[in-house]
């Protein structure tokens, strides 16, 4: 036991690139991590990392690169987002690189690859639960979480704030915010959900980010995450948003925030003159659509069945406006770029001939769903699915708290989520002081 520890905690360490080939290419099982200063994602690593490393470390070493320092070997090793993972054995790399949001249960899958099946199961066999405990657990750190988090903190309540991505939710992938109150210029929505990000950690909160969520007992107040760690508290908000619907057509999830939006208040305004295809054609779809023909020379509305579902009011606007080109019977199959134009290829339901629309850009509303598929079953929720919360946030279960776009209200916006966390926070801090 002595010797393992030992093993462990020399495994981890930083190299540069004039050591990489011996420390790499020539030492068996190895991870690397390349890494850079002033970066969320690599913070939200680090403590994986270093626990796997000590889990690990008598099989496998586990190497940290600057990745700033050491551009030349980044490049040249195809590196090119911070943090990246590649993983090497008898100096070949296997398994998949992870980038980004790496996950914990990603990292296990590919060191897991390096190594025997028996082997496997002696490690998995030391790994101890752990449990720890807080005041209060914000599932989701988008704005209303963020929100919420900061108020806790600041009234001195212990909060611990844990999402399965990176902190700022649909907001740090928008391209630019123009609507947030207290900035004249329009801010990138990754900018404003970092700034986000950062107050509230400087001021205290605990975050736990990019993680698998493997149980939640919103009934005793506690979650399990990566499998292994329980997190108990007092009270829990719920504050994990939507999740756009997606027609599943091919290039889609590639051309997300680079010529897909799903959202036009967010968006619309990028096309001003431009051409526009709109896919849907519920009341999102319709009503959006004509938010957008404001701003754009031509709207192209696809739509699967003969005629909208919308309310009457908004077809007759749709109908009525001399900028809309609307395609009834028919799907995308295909999304695609052609220098600056997105390509939509179409297919006609009935006589299944597909065509091509060249646009700016386009817009999916084909409905958003809410996350809550670890406890839709314990919550009293609207007829569409979102939990019902009071006007201190309260859920149908004693001390769980809802916010922001997963619960039942008219306008979902970065302001209304913040405003909800807010209440939720306040209620809560009066509640535990």
């Amino acid at each position: 036991m002595f010797i393992y520890q030992t093993i462990r905690i020399n495994t981890m360490k930083e190299i540069s690139e004039k050591e990489f080939s011996d420390e790499v290419l020539n030492s068996g099982r190895v991870v690397l991590d390349f890494f850079s200063t002033e970066c969320p994602p690599c913070e939200a690593l680090a403590s994986k990392f270093e626990d796997l490393s000590k889990i690990y470390g008598s099989d496998i070493k586990f190497l940290k690169i600057y990745r700033q320092q050491n551009r030349e070997l980044a490049e040249k090793m195809g590196v090119k987002s911070s943090p990246t993972l590649l993983f090497f054995k008898d100096g070949k790399e296997i398994g998949e690189r992870l980038t980004g949001g790496v996950k914990r249960s990603d990292i296990i899958h590919n060191l897991d690859l390096m190594l025997p099946d028996e082997r496997q199961q002696e490690i998995k066999a030391q790994i101890k639960p752990s449990v720890s405990e807080f005041d209060v657990i914000i599932l989701g750190a988008g704005p209303g979480g963020l929100t919420a988090g900061l108020y806790l903190c600041q009234s001195k309540v212990n909060t611990v704030l844990v999402d399965i991505a990176l902190p700022g939710g649909q907001v740090s992938t928008t391209h630019e915010v123009s609507n947030y109150p207290g900035f004249i210029e329009p801010q990138a929505g990754y900018l404003l959900s970092h700034n986000m990000s950062e107050q509230t950690k400087m001021c205290g909160t605990v975050y736990k980010f990019a993680v698998d969520i493997t149980k939640v007992d919103l009934v005793n107040k506690e979650i399990v995450i990566d499998e292994y760690e329980t997190i108990r508290a007092k009270k829990i908000v719920i504050a994990t948003g939507t999740t756009p619907n997606t027609t599943g057509a091919s290039g889609e999830k590639a051309l997300k925030g680079k010529g897909i939006s799903y959202c036009a208040t967010c968006d619309a305004k990028y096309f001003d003159n431009k051409e526009v295809v709109v896919i849907g054609g519920g009341n999102s779809a319709v009503e959006e659509s004509d938010f957008i023909s404001r701003f754009a020379s031509k709207v192209t509305i696809v739509h699967q069945f003969d005629k909208f579902t919308a309310n009457k009011k908004a077809q007759e606007k749709i109908f009525s406006n001399p900028k809309m080109n609307i395609i009834f019977n028919s799907e995308p199959r295909s999304f695609d770029k052609d220098g600056d134009k997105m390509v939509t290829e179409v297919e006609n339901l009935i006589d299944g001939k597909r065509i091509k629309l060249v646009s700016d850009g386009v817009f999916i509303f084909i409905g958003m769903r809410p996350n809550i598929e670890l406890f839709k079953d314990k919550l009293e929720l609207d007829q569409w699915g979102y939990i019902k919360s009071d006007e201190d946030m309260r859920t149908s279960i004693s001390d769980i708290y809802a916010i922001g776009d997963v619960i039942s209200k008219k306008y979902r916006q970065i302001t209304t989520a913040v405003a909800d966390g807010t209440i939720a926070a306040m209620a809560i801090a009066k509640e535990l002081n």
